[in-house]
């Protein structure tokens, strides 16, 4: 290219300064930070809810539907155990633990029926001198017809791993990558100024 051309496509360049694309970066840069802590902020939030849901009993499936799905649709969100994390970040222990209670009461219950219709029949069926033989019938009774605690139920069922996006369509996303691409524009631009500069000294 001689320098003529080079002379023409510098006047052409001239007003389109790079400082433009530096203050466009910075601007846009910014947004993302404070956007990405938004974000962070929000996760948080939305995870003490889930807690406070956990907590109560109360409100805990739509507590943990709003944290996944921002989780799932916003970066800098994450809540993934890790490689070396003993335990999920989210666990609703105490759901978990109120599953339990009610299980035991559920169980104690019936026990304490069986045990009841268990002296009731033989104490019908052997008479009072008859103790030794009753005691036998009443415990095969209750070893017969005794419940015990369902344990079908596993812990990992009350314990969650969110992945959040790589990149997210909001304003965190879009303004990474508005700031990708006037860093680029930046970097292209003063990259020819000096080149430019280079040819015609």
């Amino acid at each position: 290219m001689n320098k003529r051309k080079l002379h023409h496509l510098w006047v052409n360049l001239r007003p389109v300064s790079y400082w433009y694309f530096l203050i466009g970066f910075i601007v846009t840069g910014l947004i993302a930070t404070s956007a990405l802590r938004q974000n962070n902020l929000e996760m948080v939030r939305l995870r003490e809810a889930v807690h406070a849901a956990d907590a109560t009993g109360s409100g805990v499936e739509e507590a943990l539907q709003a944290l996944r799905k921002h989780v799932y649709g916003h970066m800098n969100t994450d809540l993934t155990s890790g490689d070396n994390a003993i335990h999920p970040p989210i666990q609703l222990a105490k759901t978990y633990e109120r599953l339990v209670a009610g299980e035991r009461a559920r169980v104690a219950a019936i026990n304490d029926e069986v045990s009841a219709d268990a002296v009731r029949i033989c104490e019908a069926s052997f008479p009072a001198g008859q103790i030794q033989a009753r005691a036998q019938c009443v415990q095969e009774y209750i070893t017969k017809n005794s419940s015990k605690e369902n344990q079908s139920v596993p812990k990992e069922l009350y314990q969650y791993d969110f992945v959040s996006p790589f990149w997210s369509p909001d304003l965190a996303g879009w303004s990474i990558l508005a700031s990708s691409v006037f860093f680029m524009l930046f970097v292209l631009r003063f990259s020819l100024e000096r080149w430019l500069k280079a040819r015609f000294d």
